[in-house]
């Protein structure tokens, strides 16, 4: 029975086949969100078109490099920081700080670094290229969403009710307190998604590691095993990111 991989346009089981129709599709669905976002007036249609744009040349570049990086553990280390370093460039510019959001590295290397090191202190990941880097993208992914989110709201929080703060302030509270009590809040609400994620796991979705894992030949039971670690290392990546992120606004490292 032919069995090579449908990925690399060859007859397989797989549920995705590289060609034309994948090609078609992509450019209808990206159609399909330029459209909505222009009838709702959502204000994002440029950005959906350019996000995906980016997207099909930034994974067509790594997926033509990315055996020659995970060959190397000094190249998957070099490939990491560059992870590490568009992150922070992300997160930072999101939040619109200026200079500042050089800052969101913080938070983002205080989710994620102790993460990724547990999980190789206790042998879970391998020191192989082809498992260090998609265990290291989904912690600093998740730390950076996190971070994004809670530094946004954060910093809008203390832009919209400085009477607050300053109330607090003249009530005695720190700065660093005053801020913080106004600002918490809000940044907590960041961690949401991740929760709904991990509650619904199995029965709203199925994530990626999962589905990978089952289309790569593993059983039911390895793929769930594999995901239930992904999901609790993104809750502590992101709620130690989001707790540091509170830190650094509330001390006005990051301010607009």
């Amino acid at each position: 029975m032919p069995c090579a991989n449908r990925f690399t346009g060859g007859v397989s089981d797989g549920v995705v086949q590289v060609g034309p129709a994948l090609a078609a599709a992509g450019v209808l669905l990206v159609v399909i969100a330029v459209a909505a976002s222009l009838v709702g007036r959502l204000g994002h249609g440029r950005s959906v078109a350019r996000a995906a744009a980016r997207a099909t040349v930034q994974l067509g570049v790594v997926s033509l490099a990315i055996a020659a990086i995970v060959s190397s553990l000094l190249w998957t280390a070099v490939f990491l920081v560059a992870m590490f370093v568009v992150a922070t460039a992300t997160s930072g510019g999101r939040m619109r700080a200026g200079r500042r959001g050089a800052w969101a590295a913080v938070p983002i290397a205080a989710g994620a670094l102790p993460v990724f090191a547990l999980l190789l202190a206790v042998r879970v990941v391998d020191l192989r290229g082809i498992v260090l880097i998609p265990v290291g993208g989904i912690l600093l992914g998740g730390a950076m969403t996190a971070t994004t989110l809670a530094g946004g709201r954060a910093l809008d929080e203390l832009t919209s009710r400085r009477g607050e703060v300053e109330a607090a302030l003249a009530l005695g509270f720190l700065p660093r307190d005053a801020l913080k009590e106004v600002c918490r809040p809000a940044a907590a609400q960041a961690l949401v998604p991740v929760l709904d994620q991990t509650r619904t796991v199995g029965l709203v979705t199925l994530p990626g590691a999962f589905v990978g894992m089952l289309l790569g030949g593993a059983s039911p039971v390895e793929a769930g095993a594999v995901q239930l670690l992904v999901l609790v290392a993104l809750l502590a990546a992101e709620a130690v990111a989001i707790a540091v992120a509170v830190e650094v606004i509330a001390s006005e490292l990051i301010r607009r």
